[in-house]
C-alpha cells in the first residue's frame, strides 16, 4: 500500500538521458537508477525540472516512469517511491499527465504552477487550478514552487497551507525550490494542515537548513551526482551530529553552486566525467556540455565530493 505522503528522506530528481540522435537512452537511465537505489535514496522524482519534462512527449514520459520503476523492483527496492512531474499549462493536460503517471506506476504527482499568460495567473486562478487537479488526480499531488521556471510565479505559505488544508490526502506535500526557508518553516508547522504533509527543500544548498526548519528531506539536483553524501548528511543530522552535518553542507553548497551555473546538461556532463555514463546531451534547444568543461576549481570541488561519495 502506498504511503499517504512521501516518506522523509532524500529524493533524486532524475535526469533524462539521450543518445546522439536525441532518442531516449534507457540503458543509461537504468544504470543511473541502480546507482541511486544502491546509495539508499528514499525515492526518485521523474520528469522534474532536471528531467526535461517539456522535451518529452506523453508516451516517453510513461516509458521513463515505467522503466525506472521496473529497475527499482528488479534490484529489490520495491519500497522506493516514484514522484512524477505532471505539470502542464492547462488543467486538462495536467490531469491527463497525472492519470498517465498513475498508470505507469508512480505514487505521487509533482505539479508546477501554470505560467502561460502570466498576468492572468493571479492567486484565485492558481488556487482553483491546483484544487481542480487534486480533486480528480488518481494519485496525491505535491505543489512545486519554482519561480525560475514559472515566469516568477511564487506560491506563498498561506496559499500552500490553505490548499493542503482544503484538500486533505489529495495535496500531500510541496517542493520549495524558491529557497525561502521562512516559507518552508511556516508550511512545515502550519496547524491548518491536519493530514500528513511533506514539505521538501528543493535544492542541496539549503538541505541542512531545511531539516532544521522541519522539512521532510530533500528533492535536489545534486543528489544525482552524490546521493550517498546526501543520505549521510541526513543521518548525521538525525544523530545530532550537527558539526559534521555542517561540514558536509558546506561542501554540498559549493557543489550545488558549480552545478546550478551549468544547467541540466552540465549535471549530466559531470556524471559522464566522474561516473562514465550518460554524456552531457539534452534535447535541443538545450546545447550539450562536454565533460572536459570541468577543470580547475570546478573539477577540484566536484572531484573532492565524488571521492567522498565513493568512500561511503
Amino acid at each position: 500500500m502506498a504511503p499517504t505522503c512521501p516518506p522523509r528522506g532524500v529524493y533524486a530528481p532524475v535526469v533524462a538521458f539521450f543518445h546522439e540522435d536525441e532518442t531516449l537512452d534507457l540503458g543509461a537511465l537504468q544504470k543511473h537508477v541502480i546507482r541511486l537505489a544502491q546509495a539508499g535514496v528514499s525515492g526518485l522524482v521523474i520528469q522534474g525540472s532536471n528531467g526535461e519534462a517539456p522535451h518529452l512527449d506523453h508516451s516517453e514520459r510513461k516509458q521513463v516512469i515505467s522503466t525506472a520503476l521496473a529497475t527499482l523492483k528488479q534490484y529489490g527496492k520495491r519500497e522506493a517511491v516514484i514522484i512524477a512531474g505532471c505539470g502542464a499549462q492547462s488543467t486538462r493536460e495536467t490531469i491527463q499527465l497525472c492519470q498517465e503517471a498513475s498508470e505507469s506506476g508512480a505514487h505521487f504527482a509533482l505539479v508546477l504552477s501554470p505560467s502561460y499568460w502570466v498576468g492572468a495567473m493571479q492567486q484565485p486562478t492558481i488556487q482553483k487550478f491546483f484544487s481542480d487537479v487534486a480533486s480528480v488526480s488518481p494519485i496525491p499531488i505535491l505543489l512545486y514552487n519554482f519561480p525560475g521556471v514559472t515566469s516568477g510565479i511564487d506560491l506563498d505559505s498561506d496559499l500552500i497551507a490553505g490548499l493542503a488544508a482544503a484538500n486533505p490526502n489529495k495535496i500531500v506535500g510541496c517542493k520549495l525550490t524558491c529557497g525561502n526557508l521562512g516559507k518552508l518553516h511556516r508550511v512545515a508547522h502550519d496547524k491548518r494542515i491536519q493530514t500528513p504533509f511533506a514539505a521538501f527543500a528543493g535544492k542541496s544548498d539549503f538541505f541542512l537548513h531545511g531539516l532544521v526548519a522541519g522539512s521532510n528531506g530533500l528533492i535536489g539536483a545534486a543528489a544525482n551526482l552524490v546521493p550517498k553524501v546526501h543520505v549521510k548528511l541526513l543521518k548525521l543530522y538525525d544523530e545530532g551530529n550537527l558539526n559534521s552535518a555542517q561540514e558536509l553542507q558546506t561542501q554540498l553548497s559549493e557543489v550545488d553552486w558549480v552545478l546550478v551555473r551549468m544547467g541540466v546538461s552540465g549535471l549530466k556532463a559531470a556524471m559522464d566525467k566522474y561516473y562514465k555514463y550518460g554524456g552531457g546531451r539534452s534535447r535541443r534547444p538545450l546545447l550539450p556540455i562536454q565533460s572536459s568543461t570541468f577543470t580547475g576549481e570546478r573539477d577540484e570541488i566536484l572531484q573532492k565530493i565524488v571521492d567522498l561519495e565513493n568512500s561511503l
